[in-house]
């Protein structure tokens, strides 16, 4: 098709599709399913787990903070050196499909976490709503809610930027 355009993000409507049904889409396979591309896909941008989180010592309950990873990018969401964060970021967990079946602090709202239970992407997820902004637009992000960055707060006012929001679910994100 010479000089015609590829539209980028638009979906084929079901009947478009050979056959006329369209394909299942690759999370519903499961975790162990994944390739390394998929996996990287899955995660939706919200940047919750870049938050610091403190272990109470005594009954091992996690709390999150509105203080983020030095790495985090605040508008976008992203880390800023996804590739060396490990290195970086000393404490950096990666996730894997072990880890994220036995982290205690992943969000309910987690897509890793949510195909790992077995559960299917929410309305806006990128992935389902073709857009990298249903994210924030639904109230899922970090964005605009990051009160500090991990190296500008003593570690003994950590607990002074405990919030729950981001073990909850917000309202806007069920009416999808």
């Amino acid at each position: 098709m010479a000089g015609s355009k590829l539209a980028k993000g638009r979906r084929l409507p079901q009947e478009a599709v050979p056959g006329g049904r369209a394909a299942e889409p690759f999370w519903r396979k499961g975790l162990e399913a994944l390739t390394r591309t998929q996996w990287e896909r899955l995660c939706d941008g919200c940047g919750r787990c870049c938050l610091v989180k403190l272990e109470d010592e005594d009954t091992g309950r996690i709390h999150f903070t509105s203080i983020a990873c030095k790495l985090l990018q605040s508008g976008t969401c992203r880390c800023s050196d996804y590739a060396h964060r490990d290195r970086r970021v000393p404490d950096c967990l990666r996730l894997t499909r072990q880890t994220v079946r036995t982290l205690p602090w992943l969000p309910p709202t987690c897509a890793y976490r949510l195909v790992a239970e077995g559960k299917d992407l929410m309305w806006w997820h990128p992935l389902v709503s073709g857009s990298p902004e249903t994210v924030h637009e639904a109230g899922i992000s970090v964005r605009g809610r990051i009160d500090a960055f991990e190296d500008d707060v003593p570690l003994e006012d950590f607990p002074d930027f405990i919030v729950q929001w981001p073990g909850r679910l917000p309202k806007r994100a069920r009416e999808g």
